[in-house]
């Protein structure tokens, strides 16, 4: 359910199709989620969101950053100079390897062999992709994620005094609920590393908005799990999808073979959320347009674009007229940044910040 404050901030938006971040949630929801976690080490993965308003606000209650790439190493780094960067991702570049960094995500006994080989220092996690069972899980990060038992007894042999072991790194699955990341937690603590990145994968509900994560319940978990163990986790989505709202205006309704459509300002190459999970994003229709159109009946709501992937949400019973204003919830994570901006090369939307 979209407040009253967010929604009076929609509708005095100039521009539409714009974003609208609501940095005060982020900020009361972001600090519950460190006092949950008690002493355990707090990332925020930043390819979820790198927007740097975002990033300001969660920089007072994350402990660094875990970036995938040279670019979004150089910015985090270039806002927040002096905060620990751990580096993971799969294809590390040579340049990537020679990056400045708190903890490196080694994903394979040749990427060591080659960090190895620029003779700098580096604290390393070995990402392991062990062999889990994962059930309900949104996305699964097998295949070329990460090695096997086999690749982590190969790299043992290569560290040496200037490239160091540190730990292990994991992320097996995305759509997890706390009980079930406690149980993976516990399986993936039994050995005697000095440290391990549980990742990130924690639920997030698009058909449920208000539903959250169990923060307190896998803070405790993690807690009774720790032992002299130092842990990490990284969670990205589960920080910052509840604090965005994509709003935009509906430019047409029509009625194609029994089927009602709300055609929208903008689409999926700005919000690319729903078709890269393949959910209905939740929405909220206000009434601000004129004329007729569907009354409280099932609606497809779509983009400009010209495909017909380029749907936000199918058959929501509502009504709407051509002028409506329509927001859209959850659109912090994985939305704009992802999104495939220059298709048809339509306008960009503009981005608004809800302040306190």
């Amino acid at each position: 359910m979209i407040g009253p404050r967010v929604l009076d901030a929609a509708l005095r938006l100039p521009t539409a199709p714009a974003y609208l971040y609501d940095l005060p949630a982020l900020d009361e929801h972001a600090a519950a989620v460190r006092r949950a976690m008690g002493a355990t080490e707090l990332y925020y993965a930043v390819k979820a969101n790198p927007d740097a308003e975002l990033l300001r606000v969660l920089a007072a209650h994350v402990d660094g950053w875990e970036v995938s790439s040279g670019g979004e190493h150089a910015h985090v780094t270039s806002l927040f100079p002096g905060m620990p960067v751990a580096l993971g991702g799969p294809g590390k570049t040579d340049a990537e390897l020679r990056l400045p960094h708190h903890r490196i995500h080694v994903e394979s006994p040749n990427e060591l062999r080659r960090l190895v080989a620029t003779g700098l220092r580096a604290d390393v996690l070995l990402r392991l992709n062990p062999d889990l069972p994962v059930e309900g899980a949104a996305l699964t990060m097998s295949g070329p994620f990460g090695m096997d038992e086999d690749g982590a007894a190969e790299c043992l042999a290569l560290f040496t005094d200037r490239v160091r072991l540190r730990g292990l790194h994991t992320h097996l699955a995305s759509g997890l609920d706390a009980g079930q990341l406690i149980g993976l937690a516990g399986a993936l603590l039994d050995g005697d590393y000095e440290e391990v990145n549980l990742g990130g994968g924690m639920a997030v509900s698009y058909a449920a908005p208000d539903t959250r994560f169990d923060w307190e319940a896998y803070g405790a978990g993690l807690a009774a799990l720790r032992g002299g163990r130092r842990l990490r986790i990284e969670p990205g989505r589960a920080l910052t999808a509840y604090c965005g709202y994509y709003v935009t205006k509906v430019v047409d309704v029509k009625r194609v073979r029994g089927q009602a459509y709300a055609v929208l300002l903008g689409g999926t190459h700005h919000l690319r959320t729903p078709v890269t999970k393949g959910h209905d994003q939740p929405v909220t229709v206000v009434p601000t347009g004129l004329g007729r159109g569907p009354a409280d009946e099932p609606v497809t709501f779509v983009g400009q674009l010209c495909t017909p992937k380029d749907v936000f949400a199918r058959n929501i019973v509502t009504t709407v007229r051509v002028g409506d204003t329509v927001v859209f919830e959850m659109a912090g994570a994985y939305a704009w940044n992802i999104s495939h901006h220059d298709f048809l090369m339509h306008p960009k939307p503009a981005f608004h910040y809800l302040a306190g």
